[in-house]
């Protein structure tokens, strides 16, 4: 018996623990929980009101389009050198790579036969000479016979026949000879144009044929050269839309002059225009193909080069927003626009495949005179209400404004 009163103080010192343990686990809760309500709250920016959000207008007005397409160049002329005539390459004038003018020569084949027919020819006119000028003395010598009636005029008619006969054979001994220089011309080959010599697959001592498979050489004549590229179905129908005029023709008359930018990535120094387009879609590859001039007087561009062509399209009223402004979901684009109560709405665009520089050009979806959201979309979802920070519109849609710099930026359609 004189151990229970220790036993009940015990107890009572235990529940004493307990309660203190309970009291403050729930200090530290109510705490938290007000602390929580401090930084939490409904919308972003928690009771201390909306968060700040860089918003922006949507441009509307008038901009310049660039469409760029993967192009491959050709010169204006790509002439085959090949031989008329057989024999054998004696002399190469020229390099690989060199610029030549036209006249200029290229190589000269050797072939005994060609000189040999030519000597044989000049001896042939020589005696046909001799014969027309023995017939003409008969002839001569007949006529005062004939004209004194010593004979009679038989003999002057059959001396005439000869005499022409023998005319016609000094004229074929000179075409005969003629026949054989131009062959022995055909052994001295020159450019037949401006332009810049290919590989030379042949060397001296090689006998070349007319029908030889490969060509003594080719001139590319890249005065001018041809920029071809091709549109599919669905950029040209926006090619189309966005041109102005009613034909195709009046369209590529109307258009601007097209830049072309080169594999190093700058842009040519002269201007091109589009001249040329298929009249039909090639069924192979769904394509319609396009061709523009470009002069290039300093032959900087070689035939076989690739580049992009870049091409400008002036629309009267486009509506363009910052590519930073939209987001991607289930494979289609979407912007944050505002309502009037500036809460953010979910909308979703439809957008051209050729940006101005970082800005987009937009089909359908937005108006004129639409707010939205152009930084921090990431942590946004609709239905939140926001403070807008107004954006200045010169510097956001400056490319819209100064197209000129922004070439680099163009799409590239693959």
């Amino acid at each position: 018996m004189q151990h229970i009163p220790m036993i009940m103080k015990n107890k009572t010192s235990h529940k004493q623990n307990i309660a203190f343990v309970l009291l403050f686990t729930t200090a530290l809760l109510f705490t938290a929980c007000h602390s929580g309500e401090k930084k939490g709250g409904p919308g972003p920016g928690g009771p201390t009101g909306p968060a700040p959000y860089k918003t922006a207008i949507v441009y509307s007005g008038p901009a310049t389009m660039y469409y760029s397409y993967p192009a491959t160049i050709q010169g204006e002329q790509d002439i085959d050198i090949r031989p008329k005539v057989d024999g054998f390459i004696e002399k190469i004038f020229v390099e690989e790579g060199a610029v030549v003018h036209k006249g200029q020569p290229l190589f000269q084949l050797r072939n005994p036969q060609y000189d040999a027919a030519v000597r044989s020819a000049i001896a042939s006119v020589k005696i046909a000479e001799a014969d027309v000028n023995t017939a003409e003395m008969n002839v001569e010598k007949v006529r005062p016979l004939v004209d004194k009636k010593i004979i009679s005029d038989y003999e002057l008619k059959s001396d005439e026949f000869t005499l022409q006969s023998k005319k016609a054979s000094l004229a074929s001994a000179q075409a005969d000879l003629v026949n054989a220089k131009v062959n022995v011309g055909y052994t001295y080959l020159t450019s037949p144009a401006d332009g810049v010599i290919s590989t030379i697959p042949y060397k001296v001592g090689s006998l070349i044929t007319s029908t030889s498979t490969n060509p003594l050489t080719t001139v590319y004549n890249t005065k001018n050269i041809y920029v071809y590229f091709s549109l599919n179905e669905k950029q040209l129908l926006e090619f189309l839309r966005n041109t102005k005029g009613k034909t195709l023709k009046d369209k590529l008359a109307t258009m601007a002059d097209v830049s072309l930018l080169l594999a190093d990535g700058t842009e040519y120094a002269q201007k091109g225009r589009i001249v040329m387009a298929s009249g039909s879609i090639a069924t192979g590859t769904g394509s319609v193909s396009f061709r523009a001039n470009f002069p290039n007087p300093l032959g900087l561009i070689r035939s076989g080069s690739s580049a992009t062509i870049k091409i400008p399209v002036n629309i009267d009223s486009a509506i363009l927003i910052p590519q930073k402004a939209t987001y991607d979901m289930q494979g289609k684009k979407f912007v944050y626009t505002l309502s009037a109560k500036d809460s953010t709405v979910n909308t979703g665009v439809q957008l051209s495949d050729n940006p101005i520089g970082d800005l987009y050009v937009v089909q359908s979806g937005l108006k004129q005179g639409d707010k939205l959201v152009i930084e921090g979309i990431g942590s946004l979802k609709p239905g939140i209400t926001i403070k807008p920070i107004p954006t200045n519109a010169d510097s956001l849609y400056a490319a819209a404004k100064t197209p000129t710099t922004n070439s680099d930026k163009s799409l590239k359609h693959k």
